[in-house]
C-alpha cells in the first residue's frame, strides 16, 4: 500500500529568484554643472587644434580668406604634402629627438643629485645656496639669453648640439620638485641600509631612485616637453640650417608671398604630435608624480 508522500508528484525546483540589477542613480545637479562645465573648457582647449587641422586641409588661397570659415570648402592635402617636399621634416626632428632626450637625461641625473643632497645631507650655507636655487624660478630665461650667448660663443660651441643642450641643464624648478619628494622619502630605510654596510651612493641608487620613480617620472616628463617647445635659444645659438630643431624649422615655412599659413599649421600639428603621444602615455605618472611631491597643495 502506498502512501500519500509516495504517490504525490514531486515538485520540480524552485529557480533561483532574479536578483535585480542595481537601478542607475540620476545624477545630481552638481554633477550636471561639472560635467558641462568640463566639456566646456575641454572645448575652448580643443579648438585651436581643430582649427589647425582644419586649416591644414585647405588649399593656400583659402586659409588666408576674409571672413575665415571652420571647415575647408576644398578639403586637399596639398599642405602636408608641400611641408614634406620643401621642409627637411625628418633632420628637424632628428634635431629635436637628440636635444630634448640630452637635456633630459641631464636634467633628471643634475637635479637628482641636486634635490637629495638639499633634502639629506646638512652643510653650512646650505640655506643661502638653496635661496639662490630658489631664485632661479624668479628669473625669465629671455633675460639670461644674451649672457649664456657670450658664455657659449666663447667656448666655442656655437651651431653645435652642446651648445643648445648644456644651457637648459640647469631648471630650479625640476632640482625643487625632487627636494620636495626627498624629503618625504622615510629616512628610515636608508639608515637600515647604513647599518647593513651601504654607502651613501648606493643607498641613493638602490633605494632612494627606485621609491623616486613617479616623480622622476614627471620631472622628465616636464623637461622633455619644454626642450622640444623651445624656440628662442635654439635660434640664437645655431645659424646652421642642419641644426634645426622643429620649432625653428616651421618657423622658416614661407615663400615671397610670405607665411604659407596652411604648411605652417600642417608643420605645427607635426611638431605636436610627440608631445600628445607623451601626455597620452604618460598621464599617469605625470599626475603621480606631482601629487606625490607635495605641489599639489602648495
Amino acid at each position: 500500500m502506498t502512501t500519500a508522500a509516495q504517490t504525490a508528484p514531486q515538485a520540480a525546483p524552485q529557480a533561483p529568484a532574479p536578483v535585480p540589477g542595481r537601478p542607475r542613480r540620476a545624477w545630481s545637479p552638481g554633477q550636471i554643472v561639472l560635467t558641462a562645465l568640463g566639456a566646456a573648457v575641454s572645448a575652448v582647449f580643443l579648438s585651436p587644434l581643430a582649427w589647425a587641422l582644419f586649416t591644414s586641409l585647405k588649399s593656400e588661397t583659402e586659409a588666408v580668406e576674409v571672413p575665415p570659415h571652420w571647415l575647408p570648402e576644398d578639403w586637399t592635402g596639398q599642405a602636408w604634402s608641400a611641408v614634406f617636399e620643401t621642409g627637411d621634416i625628418t633632420d628637424w626632428f632628428v634635431n629635436s629627438l637628440v636635444v630634448s632626450v640630452c637635456v633630459t637625461a641631464v636634467v633628471l641625473l643634475v637635479a637628482a643629485l641636486a634635490g637629495y643632497g638639499f633634502a639629506r645631507t646638512e652643510f653650512r650655507g646650505k640655506g643661502v645656496l638653496m635661496g639662490v636655487v630658489m631664485a632661479g624660478l624668479m628669473v625669465s630665461p629671455a633675460v639670461l639669453g644674451v649672457p649664456l650667448f657670450t658664455t657659449v660663443q666663447q667656448m666655442g660651441m656655437v651651431d653645435t648640439y652642446w651648445g643648445m643642450i648644456l644651457p637648459q641643464c640647469a631648471p630650479a624648478a625640476m632640482v625643487y620638485i625632487l627636494y620636495k619628494f626627498f624629503q618625504g622619502v622615510p629616512r628610515e630605510l636608508e639608515e637600515a641600509a647604513f647599518i647593513d654596510g651601504a654607502g651613501r651612493w648606493r643607498v641613493f641608487f638602490t633605494i632612494v631612485v627606485p621609491l623616486s620613480r613617479p616623480a622622476l617620472a614627471a620631472v622628465g616628463i616636464f623637461t622633455f616637453i619644454t626642450s622640444w617647445n623651445n624656440f628662442l635659444w635654439p635660434y640664437m645659438v645655431t645659424n646652421n640650417p642642419d641644426l634645426m630643431t622643429m620649432p625653428n624649422g616651421i618657423a622658416t615655412v614661407m615663400n615671397s608671398y610670405g607665411i604659407q599659413w596652411a604648411q605652417l599649421m600642417a608643420g605645427g600639428l607635426m611638431a605636436g604630435l610627440p608631445l600628445i603621444v607623451v601626455f597620452v602615455f604618460f598621464q599617469r605618472q605625470i599626475v603621480a608624480g606631482v601629487a606625490h611631491t607635495g605641489l599639489a597643495g602648495q
